[in-house]
């Protein structure tokens, strides 16, 4: 990276004196839902299709105006995410292929002006605010369809036409709807460096336009958060960061057998995993050509959002980043101050037993509304009586034991055995 000017280091510093106030609501929400939709879902073969395929500009744009989405899906999709427990959404208003999902005066290859035959975006920002979700736009930088996509890495005139095009497409988005939340870019390609891309000039008038703006960290800054895809994996120490994940292994709609799909269990698993490192989970899905939800997808999330309407309190709002605790065959932790979460995942019967804790437990209780369990503690191993024979949680067979601790306990078990007196 270049050495910063003053006004790119005034601008950053701007951006981190406001971010905690900007990100608290944020970091207490936890959980959100992905949106990819555009052309590339009548052909249902994966977003990247017109690169994967090589299928040429002219025959691609062909798509545009066959798309006929039925009137208003972004309702089933905020329904959805508000029954799953999510609190915000990200829709793309722009993917790889250079379609704009809005009503936009920088090209007529746009939703209003092709086959739906309306904006889509504005849809779907109703949409959210009618079920008290945050709003957040998806723009991708990189662009297939724009002549100078590609030519904008080795010709300055290019570069300046892809530039304004790109910086008319973002004024538009953070003008036209209303209060954004979120900003999230993606793919740099092809130009390779923040000042190429003008990225702190053109954030600076984004947050000029929304001074409550979140932004991601995929424009080549750093900015707010962020973004590990398809895996999970904690930022370092008071670093913002949301692990963006697929549902089946594709953005886009692709038909896939149920085998691929998430289980309830393994949302649950992800989403408990990003809390205990402090971050998010932003879940993908990609809807039908007619904007429906998969089917799959809907029963279940809706099961995710029964178990988050029982034992939500342990993931939203302020969490610790659980460190020093090691694994264990029956479930994991998350943590708020000295109290501690065990999703259990295996159920152990009757008593529960756990090695290696460093420090003295206050009491126990099984989630949401249990009585207090009895315990025994001695020297390294902690055995916890009194559960019920089988796991009480019916919807996803992952039950919580609360766990108070005098203070933050460490486990230390290693793969030796320590025979107790």
């Amino acid at each position: 990276m270049a050495d910063q000017t003053q006004s790119q280091k005034e601008y950053l510093a701007t951006a981190e004196a406001t971010r905690a106030e900007r990100m608290q609501w944020w970091h207490e929400a936890r959980f959100g839902m992905f949106i990819h939709w555009g052309l590339y879902a009548q052909l249902g073969r994966h977003e990247w299709v017109m690169n994967r395929e090589r299928i040429p500009v002219k025959e691609y744009e062909q798509l545009a105006a066959t798309w006929k989405p039925k009137p208003r899906p972004a309702r089933e999709w905020a329904a959805l995410a508000k029954a799953a427990g999510m609190k915000y959404m990200v829709m793309t208003t722009k993917h790889h292929e250079g379609f704009l999902l809005w009503d936009s005066q920088m090209s007529d290859y746009n939703a209003a002006k092709c086959g739906p035959g309306r904006d889509l975006v504005r849809e779907y920002v109703e949409a959210a605010r009618e079920f008290g979700l945050r709003v957040g736009f998806y723009y991708s930088l990189m662009d297939w369809h724009h002549r100078d996509g590609a030519r904008c890495a080795y010709d300055e005139k290019a570069r300046r036409r892809f530039l304004d095009y790109t910086q008319g497409c973002v004024r538009e988005l953070m003008s036209n709807y209303g209060k954004i939340d979120i900003l999230w870019y993606d793919v740099s390609w092809p130009l390779s460096s923040p000042e190429a891309w003008e990225s702190y000039e053109m954030n600076a008038r984004a947050r000029e336009l929304q001074p409550e703006l979140i932004i991601n960290n995929r424009s080549q800054l750093p900015e707010d958060l962020g973004t590990p895809e398809e895996h999970i994996r904690a930022e370092e120490a008071g670093r913002a960061w949301e692990a963006c994940m697929t549902f089946n292994g594709s953005w886009g709609w692709q038909p896939t057998p149920p085998e691929d799909w998430h289980s309830e269990r393994k949302v649950l698993d992800m989403l408990r995993q990003c809390a205990a490192g402090g971050g998010n989970l932003l879940l993908n899905i990609g809807p039908l050509p007619d904007g429906s939800v998969p089917e799959i997808a809907t029963e279940r999330l809706t099961a995710v959002g029964k178990w988050l309407k029982k034992y939500g309190n342990v993931v939203y709002g302020p969490v610790d980043r659980v460190e020093g605790l090691e694994w264990l065959p029956t479930g994991t932790w998350t943590r708020k101050g000295n109290t501690l979460y065990f999703w259990c995942t295996r159920w152990p019967g009757k008593e529960l037993a756990i090695g290696g804790l460093t420090e003295k437990l206050k009491s126990a209780r099984v989630l949401p509304n249990g009585k207090p369990l009895a315990f025994t503690q001695k020297k390294d191993r902690l055995v916890i009586s009194g559960l019920p024979a089988s796991c009480p949680d019916k919807v996803a067979g992952v039950a919580l034991i609360e766990m108070e601790f005098r203070k933050v306990p460490q486990q230390k078990l290693g793969a030796g055995c320590v025979l107790l007196p």
